[in-house]
């Protein structure tokens, strides 16, 4: 059997390594479109703040380790797929045959249809080429307006504020990172970041770059509020889309990204996807979803390559999970934070210590939750979710003391335990 990997990210990396396991006597190839090694981009930030090198992006640190595991790895994009012929074309002109094939090429960043968006002081924060861009803009001093509050956003704000810029956040949303957080608990996101002297202005868009010829910084940004910002560099933080357009003709089957069952296989039998470009069953409604986070991807590689070595695994469903630090403010959300119509939620609330907690139930299972400030056994949260636990009489508790949390989870996962007896003051 051939495996072609398409994508060499957390993804691709870790289905050749299960697949190697599985299958050790298999070929497999690798595919990277960028001329690195393997990376993860959620270390890049950690790379502009100067924490690490570009080394330290790496997900495998010894340059011999796909070699050693007898993986071809190849550059190249991948822009057709011929299924009948189970083979894939390349943007040089070159085929690969496949028996196999997983589609793992991730996301690309979305440029707006704003005037300016492609002026050379305009990035994008994605790739090592563009952190390489930042470092070089973003110098102390220079004043820099970012134009998204979401989950990246967030992320890169912080590595923003450590290089000592004067930063400016725009976000269309009523409140900062509102794909995660509740507007309580988006707003006190927002109080704590203006707390930290950056500047956010939501409910408001970019409607114009342009270059400001003579004037003290390059590029003028025009916002809706009326506002013309001068600015050093603006990055582009507005959300990422599933590459799938070389997928267009053919049968695959592509909503916002590549569609797979439970086994992570597609609607043309052999073909899998994982990763950011994958949209599969969520764990509670079965409904299709794209949950780009690193241990989704990590998980739905693994069971992708052990089917397609013959095996037989199954992902239970999709759970999204939000961990986040914003400037040393922890915030997580899992499940389906938002609550269903018509059942039962409570949240609480200390707005001068930064900290909150919302719980949302159908019937007596926990399916969401929200927290800030929160460290210690937050992952019991979702821990309960994933789990699906009727909780019975703990539902009831919990909607008059939601902190003590960790007790139910005790008490669903261990009820021979006497450590639930032991309260937990989440908010003392």
């Amino acid at each position: 059997m051939k495996h072609l990997i398409l994508g060499n990210g957390p993804a691709g990396v870790v289905a050749v390594e299960t697949l190697r396991k599985a299958a050790p006597r298999d070929e497999i190839v690798m595919v990277g479109s960028e001329n690195e090694p393997s990376y993860s981009r959620m270390a890049i930030p950690y790379l502009l703040e100067g924490n690490i090198d570009e080394s330290g992006t790496w997900l495998r640190k010894t340059p011999d380790h796909f070699d050693k595991l007898n993986v071809r790895q190849l550059r190249g994009r991948a822009v057709a797929v011929e299924t009948n012929e189970r083979r894939v074309l390349f943007a040089d002109g070159h085929f690969e045959t496949y028996d196999r094939l997983l589609v793992a090429t991730g996301s690309h960043p979305v440029r707006p249809p704003i005037p300016g968006v492609d002026l050379p002081e305009v990035q994008t924060c994605w790739t090592l080429d563009d952190a390489r861009a930042i470092a070089r803009h973003a110098r102390p001093g220079a004043r820099v307006l970012q134009l998204g509050a979401g989950f990246i956003g967030c992320i890169i704000m912080e590595a923003l504020a450590k290089r000592g810029v004067e930063l400016t956040v725009v976000e269309m949303g009523d409140r900062m990172v509102p794909r995660m957080m509740t507007p309580k608990a988006g707003g006190m996101i927002k109080r704590w970041v203006e707390e930290q002297g950056i500047r956010v202005v939501t409910s408001a868009g970019v409607e114009r770059i342009e270059r400001n010829e003579g004037g003290d910084t390059p590029l003028t940004v025009s916002l809706s509020t009326g506002d013309k910002l001068p600015c050093d560099l603006v990055i582009v933080a507005a959300g990422v889309a599933p590459n799938v357009a070389f997928l267009d003709a053919t049968p695959v089957h592509v909503a916002k990204g590549v569609l797979v069952d439970s086994r992570m296989e597609t609607s043309v039998p052999g073909i899998f996807a994982a990763g950011d470009v994958a949209e599969a069953p969520d764990l509670f409604t079965g409904a299709h979803l794209v949950s780009a986070i690193q241990p989704n991807a990590a998980d739905q590689a693994r069971i992708a390559a052990i089917n397609m070595a013959g095996g037989h695994a199954n992902l239970p469903g999709v759970l999204a999970i939000n961990v986040l630090d914003t400037l040393g403010l922890i915030s997580t959300s899992f499940g389906q934070w938002w609550g269903e119509p018509g059942e039962d939620g409570v949240e609480q609330v200390d707005e001068a210590a930064y900290r909150y907690l919302s719980l949302q139930f159908k019937g007596d299972v926990l399916i969401g939750a929200t927290s800030i400030g929160m460290t210690q056994h937050v992952g019991a949260l979702r821990g309960l979710i994933q789990g699906k636990y009727a909780l019975g009489p703990w539902k009831a508790t919990l909607l008059e003391a939601p902190q003590r949390f960790f007790e139910a989870y005790l008490a669903a996962t261990q009820p021979d335990s006497t450590a639930r007896h032991h309260p937990v003051a989440a908010f003392a």
